[in-house]
């Protein structure tokens, strides 16, 4: 079994000579480069060291397996003792496992790791086996690898596997004549919508393969999954006239389809915010009564924050718009007066 080797000796000594932040003659990009230095010997060591972790962890668990009390009393002890929850021994594990995984399956040779920061590895542990196969290369090109980079190649790797990206689209991707950048967005927002209006932007993207066009077919999957979602989610849609199906078709021939969906959108806000406002109201006047009964003659500080709210507990309420002295006042009425 292939294991990621011990820390490497330039990990091992973390001794740096850091720039003096008040030295004048030191150029500033020289300046950040020995800074962006440093801070990469300790993104490594600090994988290492996770890794590392990971392993004794399993090692304590596995001893608890064999001669426990069945219940990993032991190992709940053990994580007590050093102030680690189950769920950061858990990730720890799991990114010692992928580190395994990653060096027994090829894709990366034991030294590697070094070659990568805490981040980038964990993306790359839970990318697709194809994904990994480029970063391996890219490894082995001597390349450094980030979180943004790993990120970068699932999204497009995604995207050129994609169904929802018609073939020709795919082929001039493949040829470069059409970045493939432009296309992974697009993908993560038609993940959003159902099958229904997929096919027509599928059907724009075969017809004219651009970039002009992605990008157009991206802000619409964009807006669409925004009317979708929170079309659904309005009350004020509920027993009534409104085809929303009808409502979406209109806003798209008469290319408003950005505005609707803000619309749509600002209006579940606006009643969800309602209802947590109310709710909120009536907690603020339960408080304040108690406190009322509480409290007496004794406490007259007490009895004076009381007051100070009463714009905020009557059933108008009274608040500051803006340092132009005008304000907002809203009056609070439920259908009925029990309890929410």
């Amino acid at each position: 079994m292939r294991r990621l080797n011990a820390v490497p000796e330039a990990l091992a000594d973390l001794e740096f000579d850091l720039p003096n932040p008040e030295d004048a003659q030191l150029p500033e990009p020289e300046f950040q480069q020995q800074l962006e230095q440093a801070w990469l010997v300790c993104d490594r060591f600090d994988l290492q060291t996770d890794i590392w972790r990971g392993r004794i962890l399993k090692t304590v668990r596995d001893r608890e397996k064999w001669y426990g009390d069945g219940r990993g009393t032991g190992f709940l002890n053990w994580l007590k003792e050093r102030d680690i929850s189950k769920s950061q021994a858990y990730a720890l594990m799991a990114l010692a496992d992928s580190a395994d995984t990653l060096v027994e399956g090829g894709f990366l040779e034991p030294e590697d790791v070094n070659q990568f920061s805490k981040r980038a590895f964990v993306e790359t542990a839970k990318a697709d086996p194809e994904v990994q196969q480029i970063i391996s290369d890219a490894v082995k090109r001597g390349d450094r690898i980030t979180r943004r980079e790993v990120r970068q190649l699932s999204e497009e790797w995604t995207a050129m596997t994609s169904d929802m990206i018609p073939p020709v689209a795919k082929e001039k991707a493949a040829n470069h004549s059409l970045p493939v950048r432009y296309l992974a967005p697009l993908v993560k927002e038609m993940q959003k919508l159902p099958e229904s209006h997929q096919e027509p932007i599928r059907e724009a993207i075969a017809e004219s393969p651009d970039v002009d066009t992605v990008k157009q077919a991206t802000a619409e999957a964009r807006y669409l999954a925004k009317y979708l979602e929170a079309a659904t989610k309005v009350q004020a849609f509920e027993n009534s006239a409104l085809n929303l199906e009808q409502a979406l078709e209109e806003a798209l021939r008469v290319g408003c389809l950005s505005a609707t969906a803000d619309l749509v959108n600002h209006a579940m806000q606006v009643e969800q915010l309602m209802v947590k406002l109310y709710l909120a109201w009536k907690r603020l006047g339960s408080l304040s009564e108690r406190l009322y009964v509480d409290s007496g003659a004794s406490t007259p500080q007490l009895r004076t924050l009381l007051a100070c709210l009463n714009n905020l507990t009557s059933d108008v309420l009274e608040t500051p718009l803006d340092s132009n002295g005008r304000m907002v006042r809203l009056q609070m009425q439920a259908d009925s007066e029990s309890d929410l």
